[in-house]
C-alpha cells in the first residue's frame, strides 16, 4: 500500500461518531479493562499487508510549531520504511504502516472529538500525540474502547501507571524528573538562591514545580519568592513577570509548555524591565532556534538551563552522523519542514516511531493485545539520537520509555551538558 499522510491535505474532522457506529465498535471488543484477553480475530485497523495508526496534535494555533514536528518525525520514518518495502511483524507478515493525522489545535475537546474519528476511521491505535490536556481529554475514551493510547508526547506520569491507564504509555521523561533534575543541580550549589516561579496552569505546569520542590525540600540554600501560574490559553504573561521580577530572584523557573508566543514574550519582558535571573525552561519550550533566537534577547542573562534525553537536530553530531542523515532526507521528503528542525519533538517523534517499529517486530498476533504486550517488553533498545548511555526500556510501571535527564546550559547556539550551576 502506498504511503499516505492526511496532514495538511485534508482536514481533520471534529464531528463525533454516529450511535450506530459505537455500537458496532462495542461489538468488536471484549469487557474494558487491562490488555490480556486475546481474541482469534485481528483487531480494527491491521489485514496482513498493512496497520493504521493515528495520532492527534496542535497542527494550527500557538502550538503548531511544536505540533506538526511531533508529528513529522514519524511520517517520515514510516515513509521511509513503506519506500522499503514496510516492516516483518512478529506473526512473520511484512506491513506498511499508515499513520493517520489530526489536528485539534492544542483543545481538548477537539482532540476528544478526533479519537472518536480514528475510532470511526478504523485505526488499530494512537501513538506519538502531543499534549497533556489534549491527551488527558481522551485517555477514559480510549480505555473504554480498548484502543492502545501509547508513546505519547507528554511527561504527564498518569499515562506511565498501568493500573489507571492500562492502554497507555508515556515516551518522554516524565515531568516531574525534569523539575527534580534541575532541583537537584540548585540544591547541590555552593551559593545561595531565591527562585521565582511560574507555572502553566494545568498537570504540565504543576508536575514540573512539583518535582522541582521535591529536588530542593530541605536545601537550605534555596528559597521561592513567590509561584504565580497562567492558563495556556493566555495571551501574554507580562503581568506576572512584572510581579515575579519584584521579589529580585537571581533564578527563574519558568514552567511554561512549547507556546512559542508565550515563551519568546516572558524572555522580552524580562530583559525589557532590567530583570536579569538565570532560567529554567523545560525541554519543549526551549528551542534555540525556534525559540532562544527569535527572542532576541537570550544574551541578555546570565544562564539558560534546561534538560534533554536526545540528540538536537541541529548539533554537529547529529547532522554528521549516518542516522541523522537519514532523517534530514526522509524529512524532506515526506514532509513539509524545511531545512533543521527548530523543535525536538521531530526527534522524539522519529524515536518514538522506532519504538513502535520494535513493538510490530514483537507481536505475534495481528491484535491490540499482543501489541500491548509487545510494546511493554522492550528493553535496553538503543534508538537512534538518545544521548550517550541512554536506552529505551518500557517494562517499569510508572516510567515512560525516555526516563534519562540531562541538564543541559545554552551556549549562544546549543546546549551542552552542566554538572554544575555556574
Amino acid at each position: 500500500m502506498k504511503f499516505t499522510t492526511t496532514r495538511r491535505r485534508t482536514v481533520a474532522a471534529v464531528a463525533t461518531i454516529g450511535i450506530a457506529a459505537l455500537l458496532l465498535a462495542a461489538c468488536s471488543r471484549g469487557d474494558a479493562g487491562a490488555p490480556g484477553a486475546e481474541s482469534d480475530a485481528p483487531s480494527p485497523g491491521i489485514t496482513d499487508t498493512t496497520i493504521t495508526f493515528g495520532t492527534t496534535s496542535p497542527l494550527t494555533g500557538n502550538a503548531a510549531g511544536v505540533g506538526n514536528c511531533a508529528v513529522d518525525g514519524a511520517l517520515a520514518y514510516f515513509g521511509a520504511k513503506n519506500a522499503d518495502g514496510g516492516i516483518e511483524f512478529g506473526d512473520g507478515k511484512t506491513r506498511t504502516v499508515e499513520f493517520k493525522t489530526y489536528d485539534d489545535g492544542y483543545d481538548p475537546q477537539r482532540a476528544l472529538a478526533n479519537f472518536q474519528q480514528m475510532v470511526s476511521d478504523g485505526v488499530f491505535g494512537a501513538a506519538l500525540s502531543l499534549g497533556t490536556p489534549t491527551n488527558r481529554a481522551w485517555r477514559e475514551a480510549a480505555i473504554d474502547e480498548e484502543v492502545p493510547q501509547v508513546l505519547l508526547q507528554t511527561g504527564d506520569p498518569l499515562f506511565s501507571n498501568w493500573e489507571e491507564s492500562p492502554w497507555q504509555l508515556g515516551l518522554v521523561p516524565i515531568y516531574q524528573q525534569e523539575g527534580e533534575a534541575f532541583g537537584k543541580l540548585l540544591a547541590e550549589s555552593p551559593d545561595e538562591h531565591r527562585v521565582a516561579v511560574l507555572y502553566q496552569n494545568d498537570d504540565f505546569g504543576r508536575g514540573y514545580v512539583e518535582g522541582f520542590k521535591t529536588a530542593i525540600a530541605g536545601a537550605d540554600n534555596v528559597v521561592i519568592t513567590k509561584e504565580l501560574s497562567f492558563d495556556a490559553t493566555a495571551a501574554e504573561v507580562s503581568a506576572q513577570i512584572t510581579e515575579l521580577a519584584a521579589t529580585d530572584a537571581d533564578i527563574f523557573f519558568n514552567a511554561m509548555s512549547s507556546l512559542a508566543p508565550l515563551v519568546i514574550g516572558s524572555l522580552q519582558k524580562a530583559q525589557s524591565i532590567g530583570w536579569a535571573p538565570s532560567w529554567f525552561l523545560p525541554s519543549t519550550s526551549s528551542s534555540p532556534a525556534a525559540l532562544l533566537t527569535p527572542s532576541g534577547v537570550a544574551d541578555a542573562f546570565p544562564a539558560i538551563y534546561s534538560t534533554a534525553s536526545s540528540l538536537s537536530a541541529g548539533s554537529p553530531e547529529f547532522q554528521e552522523s549516518d542516522e541523522g542523515k537519514a532523517f534530514m532526507a526522509a524529512l524532506d521528503e515526506y514532509t513539509a519542514q524545511d531545512g533543521v528542525p527548530g523543535f525536538p519533538q521531530c526527534v522524539w517523534s522519529w524515536i518514538g516511531a522506532s519504538v513502535l517499529e520494535q513493538a510490530f517486530m514483537k507481536m505475534e498476533e495481528p491484535t491490540r493485545d499482543s501489541f500491548m504486550k509487545a510494546l511493554r517488553s522492550i528493553s535496553d533498545f538503543e534508538a537512534p539520537f538518545l544521548l550517550p548511555g541512554g536506552t529505551i526500556d518500557t517494562t517499569v510501571d510508572g516510567l515512560a520509555a525516555m526516563n534519562g535527564v540531562t541538564v543541559q546550559e545554552y551556549n549562544g547556539t546549543g546546549f551542552t551538558p552542566v554538572t554544575a550551576l555556574d
